[in-house]
């Protein structure tokens, strides 16, 4: 199937996945967190990607989220599915019955663990593009897969009229603009902190993990660059600097996005799978000192930021294991 125009969005959340305390889904809490970044400015929602914890995720669970985003999005912003699988069977069947459940487009990560050549990374992706007939975007993060998509890959790969965008976390921008020249892909910027140079240099968007906190600056950002004002895109990356740097230094996302939503009173526990676990004393208090800086930023009150570290501690061990079958 042939795809027109930009299909995804481009203020994209990287959702997190609430949970009860005992590492449940807490549904109502997933349902609530969706309007309320929806409501902030998102035009896209990715669940099940790595924030949103799809390695501890079974695949009832990957599917539903999907379901309830259609249901909570009510066609105000599109749901994309990620995670996938390093096993390609795996990975087929959990898109196609992605694409059943309503998602509109879909996020292939790089095989991870496996460690293939190019031509394996190349197989896989195309196998998995050739098996839906959603717009997919490329998901380059050597950092978590050990394997970077290559830009002669790259190139291969754009070729193939499923395979609209890249998200790109290799933050090689040198290389981004050769394959911006080169073909018709669309990238998204898969660092927070490099999310304007991205847009700088020609990106369509972001796929952000800050904006479960609050999507509004990066709406703000992304106007401001589709209508050629730099100096207001710098200005709300400049605001968002401290609140970046409190979510993605000192723990994963996952994790710090959480602390905070709970802080925040926004989601009822901080809980993370394991082999994930909250923040230790010391790393909380680097993510509040962090916070205390956070100033002028839309949808970011921290006045009334109430962290409860006893409550993030730990992991939880869920009952189901994430399941390959």
């Amino acid at each position: 199937m042939m795809h027109s125009g930009n299909p995804f969005g481009q203020v994209l959340v990287a959702l997190v996945t609430p949970m009860t305390a005992d590492g449940e889904v807490d549904w109502p809490a997933v349902e609530k967190h969706m309007d309320q970044v929806i409501a902030d400015g998102a035009d896209g929602i990715v669940v099940t990607g790595t924030t949103g914890e799809t390695s501890t995720l079974t695949d009832d669970e990957k599917l539903r989220l999907v379901e309830v985003g259609k249901d909570v999005s009510a066609g105000r912003a599109k749901i994309i599915t990620g995670g996938g699988s390093n096993e390609t069977a795996h990975a087929i069947e959990l898109y196609k019955a992605s694409e059943k459940a309503g998602a509109d487009g879909i996020m292939i990560v790089t095989p991870y663990y496996n460690k293939p050549t190019q031509a394996g990374v190349l197989t896989h992706f195309r196998l998995v593009a050739d098996a839906t007939d959603l717009p997919v975007i490329l998901y380059d993060i050597p950092g978590r897969t050990g394997v970077p998509i290559k830009y002669e890959t790259i190139l291969r790969l754009a070729k193939h009229p499923n395979i609209l965008a890249v998200k790109d976390a290799k933050g090689d921008f040198s290389e981004v603009s050769r394959v911006l020249n080169q073909t018709d892909l669309m990238y998204f910027s898969g660092d927070d902190s490099n999310a304007l140079p991205h847009l700088a240099i020609g990106a369509t968007g972001i796929i952000g993990v800050t904006g479960n906190i609050t999507s509004a600056p990066y709406r703000t950002m992304v106007d401001a660059v589709n209508r050629g004002d730099l100096t207001a895109a710098t200005a709300e990356h400049r605001r968002l600097e401290p609140l970046v740097r409190a979510t993605m230094t000192h723990v994963p996302g996952t994790v710090a996005v959480k602390y905070i939503l709970h802080g925040l009173g926004r989601i009822g526990s901080p809980r993370v799978r394991l082999p994930l676990v909250g923040p230790e004393e010391w790393e909380a208090a680097l993510i509040e000192d962090e916070l205390s800086v956070v100033s002028g930023l839309p949808g970011a009150d921290f006045s009334n930021f109430r962290p409860d570290r006893n409550a993030a501690a730990g992991g939880a061990l869920p009952k189901v294991h994430g399941t390959t079958r």
